[in-house]
């Protein structure tokens, strides 16, 4: 984003019922975006059938074999984790696969071993979990908004990876998502979400402070996802500015990922490598 364009979004009036004409322009290319255009809707739909399909095998598969899946989906507010997740869990069992989206800390689980409150949501066998966001609010939300201290967070990414070292190692299969999107991208659906009344609860005063520290939040990401990216725990990125494409992507990536029984390798296909990556060197390939 050029100057300009960094001021314009930080004096974004987000009450304004009109979208300003750069934040419109903008929105899809931001962050270096490589599509113009959303995927058609007509091929997302029979993408997304297909491989909700296949999902509903991996879940049977999981049910019979006692596996645990726990997927993360992190990213920046109005990235998609929402979204993401329900595409997921449509037609699969919600009762053996639940949403973990957990409220700020009571004072009792301030007084518990941080890790404690997500552990207690972990799967049992033949379970999924889907984490919107997670353990790693520690990492992102909470030194940004100076909920924790810079020594929790130091502390946190030193015990992180040997962490979940001890989850893959108990056999859970983890996958980390970071939903990345840009600037404009974010104004954008921050204000489709102010002035559409099915839509306005999921604006927080928290997300209101999110364009102004717009840095600050890169500086975390950056530095979260370069201390636990990890051969055995990898973060896979993507690029979502395009919602149907970024579904698309993490779908495909967990199906394609593990064996299940009566995997169809043709109907999960080839993931874009324009779209979704691992860890900092994806990321810092002109996302912004």
């Amino acid at each position: 984003m050029s100057k300009t364009d960094i001021d314009r979004a930080e004096g974004f009036n987000l009450d304004n019922p009109e979208l300003p004409k750069w934040v419109s322009e903008q929105a899809m290319a931001s962050g270096r975006y490589p599509y113009e255009d959303r995927m058609k809707r007509k091929h997302y739909e029979d993408t997304l059938k297909t491989l909700q399909l296949e999902l509903v095998k991996l879940q049977t598969h999981v049910h019979n074999n006692g596996e645990r899946f726990i997927l993360i989906f992190e990213g920046r507010d109005a990235a998609g984790k929402g979204g993401t997740i329900a595409r997921f869990r449509q037609f699969m069992n919600h009762r053996s696969a639940p949403v973990v989206a957990l409220p700020k800390p009571t004072d009792r689980e301030m007084g518990e071993w941080y890790f404690q409150r997500y552990v207690d949501r972990f799967p049992t066998a033949g379970e999924f979990a889907f984490f919107d966001r997670s353990w790693y609010n520690r990492a992102g939300v909470e030194p940004v908004m100076g909920f924790c201290t810079p020594e929790q967070t130091d502390e946190f990414l030193a015990a992180v990876p040997p962490f979940e070292h001890l989850l893959i190692s108990d056999g859970a299969k983890l996958f980390k998502f970071w939903l990345n999107i840009g600037r404009e991208m974010q104004i954008k659906r921050f204000h489709d979400r102010r002035h559409d009344p099915l839509k306005a609860w999921k604006i927080s005063p928290i997300d209101l402070q999110a364009t102004a520290k717009w840095d600050d939040y890169t500086d975390a990401r950056d530095r979260m996802i370069a201390a636990s990216h990890t051969p055995e725990s990898p973060w896979v990125v993507i690029r979502g500015n395009d919602k149907r494409r970024s579904r698309i992507a993490a779908i495909r990536h967990v199906l394609a990922s593990v064996d299940y029984d009566g995997k169809d390798e043709s109907a999960i296909g080839e993931h874009d490598p324009q779209i979704i990556g691992l860890g900092p060197n994806f990321l810092n390939r002109g996302v912004e």
